[in-house]
Formats: structure tokens, sequence, C-alpha cells
């Protein structure tokens, strides 16, 4: 009777269990086929039954594939894996590599940089207003409470790049970002100024190789000072 409630085929999760494998049995199930997007999930109580592991834990997992964009969670209905999976697979790699800090500040990288060199050839007048205004912002703001700013200076840019195919990897772009200044403990203003300046005179001047070099230092800075941190802590 036991083995007959077993119906998902996942590995029941042993030894101090972590939230991070629940989340890779779940994501498991996705990426073997044997559900798929749009499906509903099975209750909580049968989740926690067939990976054997306590409420706390499963929640704790459903919560981070919630923030990635792979399952909605509704009231009254039940969760479900998104319809969109199919067109933001990044996401289930975020979910797959959520403790791993280094590939997914690469990955932000990898996608970030290869947008700023689109965007320099596509940025309107409109866009490099926008991008000013946040600079600006960063620039005046007092309490260096900036983050939500910062993340807009990104999101302007890559969806400046204004193309569908990577529009859907934008929000998963901008979860890495979450995730990142999540972990940046002091924030210095006036580097980040400069920094967004030089891209953005890069930008203004629709020289991909600048804007590209200029994204590298800016990310690359970023990543020296989040992994310092994640070391020493």
């Amino acid at each position: 009777m036991e083995e007959s409630s077993k119906k998902l085929g996942v590995q029941s999760v042993h030894r101090n269990t972590l939230s991070q494998q629940v989340v890779d049995q779940i994501v498991h199930l996705l990426v073997t086929g044997q559900m798929k997007a749009g499906d509903k999930l099975p209750p909580e109580m049968e989740l926690m039954k067939e990976l054997e592991v306590s409420r706390p834990v499963l929640r704790e997992a459903l919560s981070a594939l919630d923030t990635l964009g792979v399952i909605t969670r509704k009231t009254r209905e039940g969760t479900f894996f998104n319809d969109k999976i199919g067109t933001h697979p990044f996401s289930v790699m975020l979910a797959l590599a959520t403790d791993n800090l280094p590939a997914i500040i690469e990955a932000r990288m990898a996608l970030e940089l290869g947008l700023v060199t689109m965007a320099a050839e596509k940025i309107t007048d409109e866009q490099l207003e926008k991008l000013q205004v946040t600079i600006d912002t960063i620039a005046n703001s007092e309490d260096n409470d900036y983050g939500e700013a910062d993340k807009e200076f990104h999101k302007i840019i890559a969806l400046s790049a204004n193309n569908p195919i990577i529009e859907g990897m934008i929000d998963s772009l901008l979860i890495t970002h979450n995730k990142i200044n999540s972990l940046i403990q002091f924030r210095e203003r006036e580097l980040t100024v400069k920094y967004h300046k030089a891209i953005y005179a890069a930008l203004a001047a629709h020289d991909p190789h600048e804007a590209f070099s200029q994204m590298y230092k800016h990310l690359d800075y970023v990543r020296q000072k989040v992994l310092q941190y994640s070391h020493e802590h």
C-alpha cells in the first residue's frame, strides 16, 4: 500500500533536508516530462509525503519557485507550473542553480553584456532620457537606498535591445539582479553613478564596443564585491 501511494517519479529527499533539494525534485518533474507547463501540482500534503519533508521546507521551496516564475499559487485552486515556462527556460535554470552564486552572477553578466551591445544599436532618445532619470535618482538618494533605481537602469537597457526572444529572459535577469542586490551590504553611490554615466555615454554614442566595455567594468566590480562578501560570511 505504501509503495502504491508513490505516484510521482521523484526520489525521496533524505538527510538534513534543504529546500534546494525539493526545488530540484520539483523541477525534475518538468525536465523529465512527467509534468508540463500549465499542469497542477499535487496538494501540499501529498508532496510532503512524496518527498518526505516537513511543511516549512516544502513551503520554502515553493516560495523560491514562485519567485523564480516557475510556479504560480492560486488561492483555493492550487499550485500550477506556469504556462510561460516553455518560453522562460532561464527561470528553470535559475531554480536549479539558486545556491550557486558565482554561476548566477556569470549568467547575469553573459546576458546583460549581450543586451547592452544590442541596446547601443537600438536605444531611442526617449529611453536615454529614462536612463538619465535613474542616474539622477541614484545621485540624489540621501539614504543610499537606490536599489529600485539601479534595477530600473538595467531593465531599460534590456528592453531597449528590442528583441522579443530575449525579452523572455529579462524577468529572469531581474531576478538575478534582486538576488545579487540583496547581498550587497554597503553601497557606493558615487561609484555606481560613475559606472552608470559611462554606460550611458556609450549608449548615447551608439557605440556597442564601448557599451560592452563599460558594462563589463561595472558588473565585474559588482561580482568581486558580492563574492568577496559571500566568502567572508
